[in-house]
Parts: C-alpha cells; sequence; structure tokens
C-alpha cells in the first residue's frame, strides 16, 4: 500500500518554525489552516522539493507523484493549448472539450485567462494516475461550477494517496481524513464524521450543522445538503 510517512519532521526559516507527525494512507486527505500557517512549505517537503531542518520524509510503494501549485502557470512547458496537453501524454481532442477549451488548441496557453489556464492544467493533473497527488489551492481561479466538478473528480479517486491543501469553504470534495496547521504543528483532526468536531478551520455551515446537532456525514456538498434537510 502506498504511503507517506512525516517522521518527526521540522522546517525552520528565519524564526518561523513548523512541525510534522503523521502518516498519510490512500484515500483523499484534506490540510487547512491560516494564511502563513506552513501549507506550502508542508506540500514541498512532502514532495521532496524541500529539505527538512530535521526529521525525514518517507515515501512507501511510491513510483509516482507531482505536485501541482496554486498558481498555473508555473507548471507550463508548452507553446500552445494542444502542446500542453501532449506534453502530459494526453490526448487534446479528449481534454479540450472537457474544460471549455474547444477551438483554442493553438492558442498561447499564456493568453488564456487565469481561470481557463487553471481549468487546463488541473485537467491535465487530474487525467493522470499518480500513487502521491499533492495539490496546492486547486480550487483558486475556479468558479462555483468548476470548483464542484473538480470537487466530483476528486471525490472519485480510488487510489494513491490525494492531498489538498485550501481555503475553500464552501465547496469540498469528499474526503477521508482531515488535518490543520496549528500554532506551528501539523495536527490530525480525524475521519469525518467525528473528526469534522475536532476541525477548528471548519468552514461556518459545518460548524453551524454540528452547533445544531446536524453533523454531516462528509463536506461534500450532497453531505452538507442532507445534514441541513435533517429534521
Amino acid at each position: 500500500m502506498t504511503r507517506l510517512v512525516l517522521d518527526e519532521v521540522v522546517a525552520i526559516r528565519e524564526g518561523w518554525r513548523l512541525a510534522a507527525q503523521g502518516t498519510f494512507d490512500e484515500g483523499v486527505h484534506l490540510i487547512s489552516g491560516d494564511v502563513g500557517s506552513g501549507k506550502s512549505t508542508l506540500a514541498l517537503l512532502m514532495a521532496g522539493l524541500l529539505p527538512a531542518t530535521s526529521g525525514s520524509v518517507k515515501w512507501e510503494q511510491c513510483s509516482s507523484q507531482m505536485v501541482s501549485f496554486q498558481f498555473p502557470e508555473c507548471h507550463i512547458t508548452g507553446t500552445t493549448v494542444r502542446e500542453e496537453c501532449e506534453s502530459w501524454g494526453l490526448d487534446p481532442s479528449t481534454i479540450l472539450p472537457s474544460t471549455g477549451l474547444s477551438g483554442k488548441g493553438d492558442a498561447d496557453p499564456f493568453c488564456l485567462s487565469r481561470g481557463e489556464l487553471k481549468r487546463l492544467h488541473l485537467a491535465c493533473v487530474l487525467a493522470r494516475p499518480y500513487d502521491l497527488l499533492i495539490l496546492d489551492e486547486p480550487f483558486s481561479s475556479l468558479d462555483a461550477r468548476e470548483k464542484l466538478r473538480t470537487c466530483n473528480i476528486l471525490s472519485g479517486r480510488s487510489r494513491g494517496i490525494t492531498i489538498l491543501f485550501t481555503h475553500e469553504q464552501a465547496i469540498l470534495p469528499h474526503v477521508g481524513h482531515i488535518w490543520e496547521i496549528r500554532k506551528g504543528r501539523l495536527e490530525y483532526c480525524g475521519s469525518p464524521p467525528e473528526g469534522l468536531r475536532n476541525w477548528q478551520h471548519a468552514p461556518p455551515l459545518i460548524r453551524k450543522l454540528i452547533a445544531e446537532g446536524k453533523t454531516p456525514q462528509n463536506i461534500s456538498p450532497d453531505a452538507l445538503k442532507e445534514a441541513a434537510c435533517r429534521t
């Protein structure tokens, strides 16, 4: 089984400190935290792109991994939209219709709007199987419809480890585990629904439902709707 283990990992930079200990098994994991708490730093550590000050990051039975950051411009390598799809080993005739970019195959990716570029990038990332997929703010620049579509894809991921770092408060996928960064340390809240009660960064609607005795079974829109409609 694919597994990511953070073994007493510590990152220190100019007086700033982040500590992380935990095991990430297969499934979808959500990590939340305040701005500046270290989410992007933790993503880099998990991907092996940043060395820890102390401790270690271990990947078990992990032969493929991908980290996707907030700004899609960082990932572009093709000179046209079509070439960008092909650079991922994907068929543009499949990717472009799903992203609303039909007819833009010859366009320069940097001439797309930020939302279009984000859709293109996510479509390419999510079309490939990875043992470890790390997504840092995947919902930024997306409208509500695209957020929901992306969440449906993430909810359907059945293999590997998916780690989602986000500030999103309204539209989220079905997750198996919830974590958050509190006061410079990664904390495990638990699995829904029990873990929702320990989630200090839970969106206002989830906190309201819990206070009303209607704890959702998960954090997806369908789960929140079901909880809100309980009598």
